[in-house]
């Protein structure tokens, strides 16, 4: 239940902050930086339904397939995520007037809009939920391609940002186009940093000691080695940890007061999945 509140709580988080770089930053300068409401603007201009009711179309239409191929946990969140994203996107533009950026400098409302944005997404993201849209093909070119969410994000939205800047101007097209690929690269970036984790091998005479610290204190699991030293010929038992990143100082510091004499080999691990991490069933 806690694990539910947390994820929904962040998610709910992401979607804000997304609205928040849309409105202050995109929006007013009509930067359709790919995504639904991107595709919504090109179709609303050969097809006159409210740019509103295509976005409802098109993202059921991808949450149908999302039940079918992503999963129904997935469905719900995304369901709820961009219900959530809506609102806040309404709540800012009508209700809470936030201050718009409307200086006529299209790089730094394209700059900082994107980091809002990829901030968000990202956030999102990691919590096995999307904001809608593109974010879906990107979610379903993930799980059955192996291609990063980042990566997926900037192929989908680089042709929508394409046709927007002929369908409408050419300029403001290049911008969208520039802005898609700083948040595909950002939400990757960012992405990486919330599920990097750090694989750390311990050899030393005080590992029992080290041991209890890592479960007891960090909470994480550990993995005793049989090994013999190659120039000793002493057998000694080498422990095997996986720690977020944010754990590894206290790690660190904990084995060099117990045994300064301790040989530590820290490596960076792209994704920790199972008990701890992140659950196998949610990737």
């Amino acid at each position: 239940m806690v694990n539910k509140v947390r994820e929904y709580s962040l998610s709910t988080l992401g979607a804000m902050v997304t609205a928040l770089g849309l409105v202050i930053f995109l929006i007013p300068n009509n930067i359709a930086a790919g995504g639904i409401s991107g595709l919504s603007m090109i179709l609303h201009r050969y097809v006159p339904l409210p740019v509103g009711i295509w976005m409802y179309i098109l993202n059921t239409a991808l949450f149908l397939i999302a039940a079918f191929t992503v999963g129904y946990e997935f469905s719900v969140r995304t369901i709820y995520c961009t219900f959530v994203f809506n609102f806040f996107v309404d709540l800012f533009d009508r209700y809470i007037r936030v201050p718009k950026y409307r200086e006529g400098d299209l790089f730094i409302a394209v700059f900082f809009g994107t980091i809002f944005t990829a901030f968000g997404l990202a956030t999102t993201f990691s919590q096995n939920s999307s904001t809608g849209g593109t974010d879906i093909v990107a979610r379903i070119l993930n799980r059955y391609f192996g291609i990063s969410m980042g990566i997926g994000l900037l192929v989908v939205d680089v042709l929508i940002a394409v046709i927007a800047g002929v369908v409408f101007n050419a300029r403001t097209g290049m911008y969208a186009i520039l802005g898609v690929m700083v948040n595909g690269i950002m939400v990757d970036f960012i992405l990486r940093g919330f599920e990097q984790s750090s694989e750390v091998i311990i050899i030393s005479d005080k590992s029992d000691e080290i041991k209890d610290f890592v479960l007891y204190t960090l909470k994480r699991g550990a993995t005793y080695i049989p090994g013999i030293g190659a120039y000793t010929g002493k057998e000694r038992r080498i422990l095997l940890v996986v720690v977020r990143r944010r754990e590894l100082n206290n790690l660190i510091g904990f084995v060099k007061k117990a045994d300064p004499k301790a040989f530590v080999i820290v490596k960076e691990v792209r994704q920790a999945l199972g008990e701890g991490f992140k659950e196998l069933e949610k990737v």
